[in-house]
């Protein structure tokens, strides 16, 4: 058991309504936790109090600061304090560095995996990011480019995605190529107009300084001084993704966004996002960040489908290779009776020689 006295300014933004915030922490940790005023008492296994000490006296200095408490941020907090312990959530809040600072103005990450994506993208050229579909890979990406075109460190924001059917067809849509492919493209505008409004996105791209077009138009062109990012990036075939890594010029980053569970090529084309995964993992300067489903901050139901449809394919996997085992074995019980039969056989036949 321990006994903290926290800061008055802010307490009740930090605690919440009717204390929320107080009982997802104890939820979060395994603790009790009973406040009167300004002091708090922490009841738990001596591991887990030290946590919270350490979490509610990194948020009491915030809220003394002045920092205002959302409910998401104290649910992220959390997820901090139990993914990365050592990192500070004071820097994590109200991060020192400018470019961080006004990226904040568009985002803020909810998981130590968004903080370290968002710092990825920040320090190299090149990052390519892996994960369950609602960890924010493209709205991420998309608040990075943002705020690199408002900093004028480019000076320009290119969005690329395949336009890969996923049971539908294409030639049944309606119009152009342009218009058949548009709603493939639909989620990048989409990431846009929530960052940067409806009217200033309409600008942008009427003057070029935006483009949202399909992979294939990205052939033969060189990108300089731009912020490149591929989205669905598991739907480019292997020669796609050369094409694209080597359009990236001067003073240029490109980010890779993909979920390898939800490749909706052909069985007999081989995704070149998985095939990237390997061949580029030893070369310095490309970041490699891997979302797992603790990082879904969409619906809190969607964590729940993704770990639903994770354990349905390890158990179809587990099948899968329960039944090749089967099948190996009757096989090799067979050849074995075959090859029995044939020695019988042989030595028939030599006896009747004899």
């Amino acid at each position: 058991m321990s006994s903290i006295s926290l800061a008055d300014e802010g307490l009740e933004s930090l605690f919440g309504i009717r204390d929320q915030n107080l009982k997802r922490i104890e939820k979060a940790f395994g603790v009790q936790l009973s406040a009167r005023g300004a002091d708090l008492r922490i009841e738990g296994s001596a591991e887990a109090v030290a946590a919270v000490e350490r979490l509610m006296s990194e948020l009491t200095t915030l809220a003394d600061s002045g920092f205002r408490f959302r409910p998401e941020d104290v649910r992220t907090a959390i997820r901090v304090a139990q993914q990365a312990p050592e990192v500070s959530l004071i820097d994590f809040f109200q991060p020192s560095d400018p470019t961080m600072s006004a990226l904040r103005r568009f985002i803020t990450p909810r998981s130590f995996n968004q903080h370290r994506y968002l710092q990825a993208m920040m320090e190299h050229d090149i990052v390519i990011s892996v994960g369950p579909a609602g960890t924010g890979k493209t709205f991420m990406a998309v608040a990075m480019a943002a705020a690199a075109l408002q900093e004028q460190k480019v000076r320009r924001i290119v969005l690329a995605r395949p336009a890969v059917e996923a049971g539908e067809k294409l030639g049944f849509l309606p119009g152009d190529l342009a218009e058949k492919v548009n709603p493939y493209l639909r989620p990048l505008y989409d990431s846009l107009y929530d960052i940067l409004g409806y009217d200033k996105v309409g600008r942008l791209l009427e003057r070029g300084i935006i483009e949202v077009a399909p992979i294939a138009f990205m052939r033969g062109r060189t990108l300089n001084d731009a912020f490149v990012i591929l989205d669905e990036a598991q739907n480019t075939t292997s020669e796609q993704m050369k094409m694209f890594l080597t359009r990236i010029g001067f003073n240029s980053k490109a980010v890779i966004n993909g979920d390898v569970t939800q490749i909706d090529l052909p069985s007999n084309r081989a995704s070149g996002l998985r095939q990237a995964l390997q061949i580029l993992r030893g070369v310095r300067g490309i970041s490699f960040i891997h979302f797992e489903r603790a990082d879904v901050v969409r619906h809190p139901l969607v964590q729940k489908i993704v770990a639903a449809y994770e354990k349905h394919e390890l158990e179809h996997e587990k099948l899968e290779k329960q039944r090749e085992q089967l099948e190996a074995s009757e096989k090799a019980a067979g050849g074995g009776e075959e090859g029995a039969t044939s020695t019988t056989d042989r030595d028939s036949e030599a006896a009747a020689v004899s």
